[in-house]
Parts: structure tokens; sequence; C-alpha cells
């Protein structure tokens, strides 16, 4: 069954849009299985069923592909979270090996419930921010890759990085696997770290060996957008044929949306960001402009939730000739309301009701902007 499945580059050639997975590390804080302040993935390991399930609404959701869930899974990154604890702490005692395999065993497992894909990632180390070099970055990142050629996951992605030169290193590393590879930053039209523009870091990825580049993280998808056309524009000038790929944060950001810290700079992060998190409309809203950019790998990052991904799913059904499969339960833009015996949702099933919707957050005393320190 696995080698029947079409690739993603065959996929993505069809023409048809690649629906992405939504949050890991923030939706299992939510549940109560990763730390916020490390934000690493033990619990692939330590709770691997809450791993399980939330990769099994992502299918359900309509999602083409589920990750492994490897976020910052380096074994620098892990003895990092020891050193910094007070205490020892289960950082000491998993390994990024450990962490990788129990990752990648998971998502195969899920994945083969239904016909999508698997991928592993890579993410910023600390060796990279502390100055050690390049040899010491990729040594991290071929540790992961190792483990990723001998579970045979479908492609790889280098996510949420925020300097082009360590995103290279990465690719250099990634490329050597012969998988297809997708890139993104965590990058505003501001540009990277070291004021690299999206365009040239956009180019950069693709000459360094990305299949498919973009953004991922920290904005929210109005900003995502903006980052993505100045992508586009680079691309094109360069005669590059390169795919591209959008995975924003579920939250509105716009006070941040200028400056490089992203939603990390906002007084809410990240303890208080509910009131933040976006509409259904807002994320249907969100696949129908990435799809006319021609962005054709669409999912989400922090705050994306399964709903959401289902709604990016349902909005680009007609582009790829179905509906998720928890279609039947789904209440597409409020039509299951006429159902209800309180008759006053009866007047909500339209599309116009929910894209018109100005949602309140019920408190008198709350500003629509926070203020940035």
């Amino acid at each position: 069954m696995q080698g029947t499945k079409e690739g993603l580059l065959e996929r993505l050639a069809s023409g048809r849009p690649v629906i992405g997975d939504g949050s890991f590390v923030f939706a299992l804080e939510k549940r109560g299985y990763v730390k916020p302040g490390p934000w690493t993935s033990e619990a692939v390991v330590q709770h691997p069923d809450a791993v399980r399930q939330l990769s099994r609404e992502y299918l359900r959701a309509g999602a083409d592909v589920i990750q492994a869930f490897t976020f910052y899974s380096t074994d620098d990154k892990l003895s990092y979270k020891a050193e910094a604890s007070q205490s020892i702490t289960e950082a000491t005692s998993i390994t990024s090996d450990q962490l990788n395999r129990a990752a990648c065993d998971i998502a195969k497992e899920v994945a083969s419930e239904g016909n999508v894909l698997v991928y592993g990632t890579i993410s910023p180390t600390p060796s990279y921010t502390d100055g050690k070099g390049k040899e010491a970055v990729q040594k991290e990142f071929e540790k992961q890759c190792n483990v990723f050629i001998e579970k045979d996951v479908d492609f790889l992605v280098a996510e949420y990085f925020a300097s082009i030169e360590e995103l290279e290193w990465g690719l250099e590393v990634l490329r050597k696997t012969g998988k297809p590879l997708a890139a993104t930053m965590r990058i505003c039209p501001l540009g990277e770290s070291d004021d690299v523009s999206p365009g040239e870091c956009a180019v950069r990825m693709a000459k360094a060996g990305a299949d498919i580049v973009g953004v991922n993280c920290l904005y929210d998808p109005d900003t995502c957008i903006r980052t993505m056309k100045m992508m586009k524009e680079a691309l094109d000038e360069a005669g590059l044929k390169t795919y591209l790929m959008a995975q924003p944060v579920g939250f509105h950001t716009q006070e941040v949306n200028s400056n490089r810290l992203g939603y990390i700079a906002l007084p809410e992060w990240p303890l208080a960001m509910e009131p933040r998190v976006i509409s259904r409309a807002d994320a249907h809203k969100f696949a129908r402009e990435a799809y006319d950019l021609g962005v054709r790998f669409i999912g989400g990052c922090c705050g994306f939730e399964p709903y959401h991904v289902r709604a990016i799913a349902e909005e680009l059904a007609g582009e790829r000739g179905k509906r998720p499969p928890g279609y039947d339960k789904n209440c597409l833009w409020g039509d299951s309301l006429g159902e209800s015996t309180v008759t006053r949702d009866h007047a909500k099933k339209t599309r116009k009701y929910w894209e018109t919707l100005k949602p309140a957050t019920g408190r008198s005393d709350t500003p629509n902007l926070a203020k940035i320190e």
C-alpha cells in the first residue's frame, strides 16, 4: 500500500493543492503534553497516544500529509533544555535518535489509515545560535536524517528557520537523502534575521535544493500572503519553477506583522492567545487567497487546529476533487443548523452570515489591539 501512493511532487505537478496539517507543539501544549518554554517533542515517547490522536484528527480533517512530530528534536536542543532546568528532567534520558524514531513510527501508523504522506522535519539548533559552526550544526541534522532514511519517510521539511544561512546548511544535509525537500522560514516582509529579503531567501532556498519554498509560523494569514507574494515575484524573476508553501499561525497578529519576533512579541504569548484565534471563515479566506496566489502546499502552524485544516480542505474541495473524510459531520457554513430545534439558528446557515460576522470577545474591558513594549 505504501509503495503505491502518489508522491508529493507528483501530487503538486498535477495542479491539485496539497493540504498540510496544523499545530502540534501548541495543540499538544494546550492538551497537557508539551511543556511551554522548551517546546520540545518528547510527547512522542512519553505520550504517544496523544500524538497519535492529534494526527488522526488532522487526517480526518482532510490533511494530505502527516508530520513526524520532530520539532526541536536535536540532541543539542534536548540537552540545552536539561541544562536550563533546575533539576534533572526527562530531557536527559530521551535522545534525538529515540525521539525521531518514535515520531516516525506514530506518523507512519496513522498515515497507513489513509492515502496520506509522512514527512520528517528539521528545525533551528542551539549549535547555530551559540556559534559552533557549520560542522556542529550539520552533525545534529545528520542524526535526524539517518532516522528519516531508515524509516523511509516520504519527504522532508526544513522549517521555522530565521537565518537563511542555517537553512542552507540544513538543506545541504537533506539533499543527500534523495527525498523531496520543502523549506520554510519564520519571516515577514522585513526578511530574515540578517536582513536578507523574503525574495532573496526564496531564491536561495530553491538554489540550495528545495523543491518547495515558503513561510511558516510567527505571523497571521494576511502577513503570510504578503510575504509569499514577495517570494513568488523573486522566483518568477529568477526563472525558478519552485512550488510554494504557506503555513501561518492561527491567530490575528496585526500589531507585530512588521516585527521580526512575530507573535512572540505579543503580551498574550504564549498562554493567553485564545481571544486571537482565527475563525473557520478566516481559514477559508486564507486558503482561497493562497491558492489564487499560486501556493499549492497549504496548511497551518501554531494555533491551527484540525477544524481549521478542515476549513482549508472544504474551501479547496473543488480543486482537490473531494471533501475531507469527516465531511458527514461538518457544519459547512452552518448548513446543518437548519436541523436545529433552536429556530433562530436557521438564519445562520449561509456563507454570507459567517463571512461577514465580526466576532466579539465577550469582554467589555478588552482592547482591540495590544500595546507592544
